[in-house]
């Protein structure tokens, strides 16, 4: 069931007053709930990002196929080519592709699968804006998306991911700057060969904020959020008041062995939580972090008791 049927589901089951499928906040909870009910620690889950369960989409090509700025492709996808363009209320089966800046994606339901696919991406862009949208593969196995919002040449700015609902993914979210907060991101899927990400940032030194986002990565590889030397050393990242599970380790802080050291690495008030692995990854809460150079590692708990994590 897509999320935004299982929210729609839901609210119709609030407003009669029969019981939904979808888990009730409890009066307290505790701190092993977080990550089973985020909504009640005030952590983005299905009922509280993405599509309003209330909105009735328009179907991508079959009741609409263009307007300002975008058009469907007949070979498969949807084109963003107009700078400026606002998509919303759309109901999209295949690959969101944006190529033009200032463009605002909202209220939209992206669902499509493949090997190489991609659910939003983005080519050479400015101050793009996603939010409270779903993104989606079919399924986990050979339905799952290969990534749910990436930035293919790692070259876009001024993006903005906020509020949308991420699932059946091998990548979340992948680019090497800009906002990504209060999304939920869960469900990954996988096949043979995947590297299975939450969040992951390539390198470099331009700014990225990772910030108050649900990641649950049922997985034993390879994190929630990950800070890797791909293109370059790591520098200028914040990852806060997040709420993690799972992965091999739930973070990748920025060095490499072998690597230059990484610097301006923030990391502070986030949970960890064990719903997977003892270690809240398979292997533990963090790798490759190194205190010193403005690195900063602060006031990360155990979501299960609410205990302070030691410095790596």
């Amino acid at each position: 069931m897509n999320a935004h049927l299982l929210r729609l589901l839901t609210a119709v089951g609030l407003a009669v007053g029969v019981s939904a499928s979808a888990p009730q906040p409890s009066a307290a909870p505790a701190h092993d709930q977080c990550a089973v009910i985020p909504h009640d620690c005030g952590f983005p889950d299905a009922l509280s990002v993405g599509v309003p369960g209330w909105m009735t989409l328009q179907n991508v090509p079959s009741q609409v196929s263009s307007g300002p700025g975008w058009y469907y492709d007949p070979r498969g996808w949807v084109e963003v080519d107009g700078n400026g363009a606002v998509l919303s209320g759309l109901d999209i089966p295949c690959s969101l592709d944006i190529s033009a800046s200032n463009v605002t994606i909202k209220d939209v339901n992206v669902q499509t699968s493949g090997q190489s696919s991609f659910g939003i991406s983005l080519r050479n862009t400015s101050n793009v804006t996603i939010e409270n949208s779903d993104v989606e593969g079919r399924n986990t196995g050979a339905g799952r998306l290969m990534a749910g919002i990436k930035d293919i040449y790692g070259n876009s700015t001024g993006t903005s991911v906020l509020d949308n609902n991420i699932s059946r993914v091998a990548t979340g979210v992948q680019m090497d700057e800009g906002l990504i907060q209060n999304n939920y991101i869960h469900d990954m899927g996988y096949i043979a060969g995947d590297h299975v990400n939450g969040i992951t940032v390539g390198g470099g030194t331009t700014p990225v904020t990772i910030q108050h986002n649900t990641i649950l990565v049922d997985e034993g590889q390879t994190d929630a959020i990950s800070l890797f030397q791909d293109t370059g050393a790591e520098a200028n990242k914040v990852i806060k008041d997040n709420l993690l599970a799972g992965g091999g380790y739930a973070i990748y802080g920025g060095e490499k062995t072998g690597g230059k050291a990484a610097r301006n690495i923030v990391i502070e008030g986030n949970r960890i939580s064990t719903i997977y692995y003892p270690a809240g990854g398979q292997w533990g809460p963090i790798v490759y972090f190194t205190p010193g150079l403005g690195n900063v590692w602060s006031g990360n708990v155990w979501d299960s008791t609410g205990l302070v994590i030691t410095s790596p």
